[in-house]
């Protein structure tokens, strides 16, 4: 024993893993496990089994992503397809990671320029490490000492799958990656296809477009340096016009990329549907010197028979256990209060100590001070770029602020747009070669303000420094991370030609440095991340924010739409949603209560100026929270079910479920009664059917009017006889908390 010991003690970590791998595939319990007879790849991630091979021209070729197989019999040996001199088996064949070469059609993983002039590049299977939970397959170009290396990582618990590649040159000189993709995803061949995604605009974030998917190629992405607000990189895809939101089989992804990303969706002549995703290839042109490697953006992708709902409530665990940092997703969020609305720019020390003092009498957990504190931060039109305090503002800095704020409860937060400048600023008027442009070439403003070029590394540190100095000489527990427009004039005239397209990707890889780098310092500090209301939100960037905005929009009625559509993709714990002022945006004047309620659905916050409201909307307020903070571990950690839609009637419920059934809490909206029609009864999911749940109300509804009866119902009687729905008039709603009683 002791001799086994001191062998195992003496070998690499790599190695060990190694080891203890195959021994679990001996067992039967791997989750990832190699056939050498039909060389064959085995994936099981959960309820999720994901099969590929390598077939007999020694290229990797998929077999079969779907529910768990567990007999690795039933798989065989895959072999390489071939219709006609018109579409040969490079482009038949379900190739795992397709380079551009031998006759490809279909989208490539990778597109390469070689110096010589050479576009062609076939990549073969040469070897593959498996390590736990983890899978790397090493391909490589049949001459050429271009490298690819497959990552994918199994996540048992929710039955995802992460891939990515990672690109090597080891030739002697640099090359140009024209594509680089992390992964082609590959459906059970055949039509009936319906497909899923986001898409909107400045302040109409969010919109689900459902489409049947047809021959050709369907292209999400984002040209703007950023994820941006008009496609999000997600997707989710059916079939067989399936209506049931809880059942049906249901193939899903995302990126993990805040910069510049397409994904294509391709059902090619012979019925097989293509998932591609990574970066964008417009104008991309990374250059890879002799020596180096580029990794590309994770794709995350998932499979349930449980429907768009199942699907949704996947990633939403997905994210809070796996990608939030530090396990933050197992925690709840503040109750936060910030002070945009009631001040704008003209913030000072005494106004923001009494809309603390109003906030923290309500229980407001965070108060954030919002733009103007900085530089000569007057309106938008200078101090981008000075991350200075205002001194006429606040003449003895922050730190009275803060302390008032702290004794109160509460913790403290900042507004800071770091990656932009004002050309009205001292930064600019030091660095003018800091913003991305070409030389020689107008600057285009945007919101007055033109981009800093992240991709520089002086500007990188410049950043860090500011943002680490601001931290260390504050108490500040919270950053709101602002991002208020798009790169325009992407050049990099400090680095030679060749290398300036580089500037995509080393913008938002400086950026995650950036984030890293300060949480890392600072292991209090939380960050939302904020671009004009939701054009920063990926799988990416949520690897270092707790929370993220949505939309500017924050009129009531609009926010169910766009709360709705974040959450087929996004956990409810992440969106902030704040109650304000009426008129809003579109000019309407929903109920407090209304507004309360719609908030209450994700991460609660106030932007109102508590100034303008009477006593009676402070109490009511105050109420409002302490109901909130009874069920927001159920809402930000439960399980979603969207029960009617707001774009297809006068009528949006939502209900959340406690993971242990404990709990449930239905939310109700109606935007106007007609012909005087009572509403039909709601149908409760995801209770314990044997269970006994105690009703109460979260609403201001007069007892003996609406009241409940019985105040005691079971599980299941709720989902299967259902809950009148108590609204009538305009701009009416509830919201009902159910409780499990003891056996």
């Amino acid at each position: 024993m002791k001799s086994a010991f001191s062998s195992a003690a003496r070998l690499s970590w790599g190695l060990i893993l190694v080891v203890l791998s195959s021994l679990t595939a001996a067992m039967g319990q791997a989750p990832i496990r190699f056939v050498k007879t039909s060389k064959i790849f085995i994936l099981d991630a959960g309820k999720v089994t994901y099969v590929f091979g390598i077939n007999e021209q020694n290229i990797l070729q998929h077999i079969y992503w779907g529910g768990h197989v567990g007999r690795e019999e039933d798989f065989r040996t895959p072999s390489t397809e071939e219709w006609s001199s018109f579409d040969l088996s490079s482009t038949t064949t379900p190739q795992e990671y397709p380079g551009w070469g031998a006759g490809l059609y279909v989208e490539p993983g990778v597109k390469v320029t070689f110096p010589d002039g050479n576009r062609d590049l076939v990549l073969h299977y040469v070897s593959h490490q498996i390590a736990g939970n983890t899978l790397t397959v090493t391909l490589k170009d049949v001459q050429r000492a271009l490298l690819a290396h497959l990552h994918y990582t199994v996540y048992p618990q929710t039955g995802i799958l992460r891939r990515e590649v990672t690109i090597e040159n080891r030739t002697d000189k640099a090359v140009v990656l024209e594509s680089a993709q992390s992964a082609a995803w590959y459906l059970p061949q055949g039509d009936g296809y319906r497909l899923r995604y986001l898409t909107g605009r400045w302040a109409g974030e969010w919109q689900l477009t459902e489409e049947p998917l047809h021959t050709g190629m369907k292209v999400l992405e984002s040209r703007r340096g950023s994820t941006s607000v008009q496609a999000n990189p997600w997707f989710a895809l059916d079939r067989d016009g399936n209506r049931d939101s809880e059942d049906g089989s249901v193939w899903f992804g995302a990126l993990g990329w805040s910069g510049s990303w397409r994904i294509s969706v391709e059902q090619t002549a012979q019925q097989q549907v293509r998932v591609t995703g990574g970066f964008n290839p417009f104008d991309f042109g990374y250059r890879l010197g002799a020596g180096e490697s580029l990794t590309t953006p994770p794709f995350y992708a998932g499979y349930t028979d449980g429907g768009i709902g199942e699907a949704s409530r996947i990633l939403h665990a997905f994210e809070r256990t796996e990608i939030l940092p530090r396990g933050s997703g197992s925690g709840t969020r503040p109750v936060l209060y910030n002070s945009w609305y009631a001040t704008g720019f003209k913030v000072d020390e005494a106004g923001q100590k009494a809309l603390a003092e109003k906030a923290a009498r309500m229980g407001v957990e965070r108060f954030v001070v919002d733009d103007g504190w900085f530089g000569q931060r007057n309106d938008d039109h200078a101090g981008l770029g000075d991350w200075n305090v205002n001194l006429q503002k606040f003449p003895n800095g922050l730190a009275p602020l803060i302390r008032h704020v702290k004794d109160l409860g509460m913790d403290f937060g900042l507004w800071v747009e770091p990656e932009m400048v004002n050309p009205d600023s001292n930064l600019y008027r030091q660095h003018p070669d800091w913003v991305m442009h070409f030389e020689g070439r107008p600057r285009t403003e945007a919101r007055n303000q033109l981009v800093l070029n992240l991709a520089r590394d002086d500007v990188r540190d410049y950043i860090f420094d500011s943002l680490d100095h601001l931290v260390t000489v504050n108490d500040i527990s919270f950053l709101k991370w602002d991002y208020n427009r798009n790169f325009s004039e992407p050049g990099w005239p400090e680095v030679p030609p060749e290398q300036q397209k580089n500037l995509w990707v080393r913008y938002t890889q400086n950026l995650y440095d950036i984030l890293d780098e300060l949480r890392q310092k600072h292991p209090r500090l939380e960050i939302e991340s904020c671009a004009g209301g939701g054009g920063r939100v990926d799988l990416g960037i949520l690897r270092r924010a707790e929370q993220v905005w949505p939309s500017d929009n924050t009129e009531a009625l609009d926010r169910l739409t766009i709360q709705r559509g974040f959450t087929y993709a996004y956990t409810p714990h992440i969106m902030m949603s704040w109650v304000n002022d009426v008129p809003d945006f579109n000019r309407r004047s929903a109920p407090l209560q209304f507004r309360f309620l719609m908030a209450m659905q994700g991460s609660l916050g106030i932007g109102a100026d508590l100034n303008r409201w009477q006593p009676e909307d402070l109490a009511e307020a105050k109420r409002m929270i302490g109901h909130y903070k009874s069920i927001r571990d159920t809402v930000q950690n439960g399980l979603l079910y969207r029960l009617a839609s707001p774009g297809t009637g006068n009528v949006s419920a939502s209900e959340y479920v406690s993971e242990n059934k404990s709990q449930a809490v239905l939310f109700a909206f109606l935007h106007s009664q007609q012909f005087g029609r009572t509403l039909p009864a709601v149908v409760l999911q995801g209770l314990d059917g044997n269970a006994t749940y105690a009703l109460s109300r979260l609403d201001a509804k007069p007892n003996e009017k609406n009241s409940i009866l019985p105040l005691k119902l079971s599980g299941a009687y709720l989902m299967e006889h259902g809950l009148p729905l108590l609204l009538e008039g305009d701009y009416d709603s509830t919201a009902i908390k159910f409780d499990r009683t003891p056996p």
